[in-house]
């Protein structure tokens, strides 16, 4: 099923961080290697123990904002996170292609939100290592709404952040439960990133259109519609 996309068509763009424009290999092996590795020499365990109890951990905070609160994992597990972040701050990296993205929305006019579920003091330090930043016309963080974008209120919620209607709005996300709370507030335009992780092979989508870079939403030179397979 081909999906065809008319730029004309759409005003605002919101884009997701974490495996969307970032590549998600730094939070993987983040929270999957490194928090267990320093929990365990801390608590003199096996990281054998220390995966099995952190990710039981991990999997009962998920769609929630502690799910990506550092102070609260910080609290929780006795470590310091945001300085074990930047232990291994040197695998943080834009995706390819984003850039390129970006610039084309900065070209023609378009307004672009960074909407993420990611702490502040997350954002700060990715923000730093890849300078992203100014390619938006801002940034909202779930932590400042008061909800995850998991819950379908979130959306109407952002509203009060952001000036968007959602027939004209345009969402790349790389979570299929996120692109559906959208899709229930009628945000019109859902493309699903297929390579957040330049460690796992993609995967498209089922439910929505599903790209690999964002090369694939630029359209030609003197062209404004692209078209995608769902």
């Amino acid at each position: 099923m081909n999906i065809r996309i008319d730029w004309n068509d759409i005003d605002t763009v919101l884009l997701d961080m974490d495996g969307t424009i970032l590549d998600r290999h730094f939070d993987d092996h983040f929270w999957l290697e490194h928090v267990p590795k320093r929990w365990s020499q801390q608590n003199h365990t096996t990281l054998e123990y220390a995966k099995k109890h952190l990710y039981s951990l991990f999997r009962s905070q998920e769609n929630t904002l502690n799910w990506t609160d550092l102070d609260y994992w910080s609290d929780r597990l006795a470590l310091d996170i945001p300085v074990l972040k930047h232990e291994v701050g040197h695998l943080i990296a834009v995706h390819p292609y984003v850039i390129e993205f970006l610039l084309f929305l900065k070209h023609s006019g378009k307004m672009v939100w960074l909407v993420t579920n990611a702490h502040s003091k997350t954002l700060g330090l990715k923000m730093k290592s890849t300078r992203i930043g100014p390619y938006f016309d801002g940034i909202v963080s779930a932590h400042q709404v008061g909800l995850p974008k998991e819950d379908g209120r979130f959306w109407r919620k952002l509203q009060d952040f952001i000036c968007y209607d959602p027939e004209r709005t345009m969402l790349g996300e790389d979570s299929e439960t996120n692109l559906t709370t959208a899709q229930e507030f009628q945000i019109h335009y859902l493309i699903y990133i297929s390579r957040y992780s330049s460690k796992v092979d993609p995967r498209p989508s089922e439910l929505f259109p599903t790209i690999d870079y964002f090369n694939r939403l630029i359209p030609e030179p003197g062209n404004s519609c692209i078209t995608i397979v769902r």
